[in-house]
């Protein structure tokens, strides 16, 4: 994301950082642990890969996320919040609200459409409790590890 220069004002800090079509996305989806691009690439769709890179990029350059590379070959790389990441979970859950309130999307067309709430979803949580049983979007999904993205 190209950067202006700050007036000094808070809101327009705050709006560098997370201002753009996909970082709070990025966060939902690493709210629950780390994931790896591929993973990203899955739930982030219609995002091109390009664009994902670029994000994780400035977002690990803003000290929001980092990056964890596991070598091997195929390269294992995975990204994860960091504490000042988690520090947007709190308006993660209000742009959740806020997403309700205005009548949005809501989760209920989310799991017609796609068989499933998103995994930050508190219907999911509240789901879980009701069936005892583990979610199986918790389990890592394979992966084509054949096709790496740097």
């Amino acid at each position: 994301m190209r950067r202006r220069e700050g007036d000094g004002c808070p809101v327009t800090g705050a709006l560098q950082l997370v201002g753009d079509k996909w970082t709070m996305l990025v966060v939902r989806d690493l709210s629950t642990g780390a994931r790896r691009t591929t993973e990203l690439l899955a739930t982030l769709h219609p995002i091109s890969s390009r664009t994902l890179v670029g994000r994780l990029r400035d977002m690990e350059r803003d000290s929001l996320i980092e990056r964890r590379d596991f070598g091997g070959s195929p390269p294992h790389v995975e990204y994860f919040l960091t504490e000042r990441g988690r520090r947007l979970l709190p308006f993660l859950d209000a742009l959740r609200l806020l997403g309700e309130t205005l009548d949005c999307n809501s989760c209920e067309d989310r799991k017609q459409r796609q068989g499933s709430y998103c995994e930050a979803c508190p219907q999911l949580r509240s789901e879980e409790q009701q069936q005892e049983e583990p979610r199986p979007s918790a389990q890592r999904r394979k992966t084509d590890d054949s096709i790496v993205l740097l």
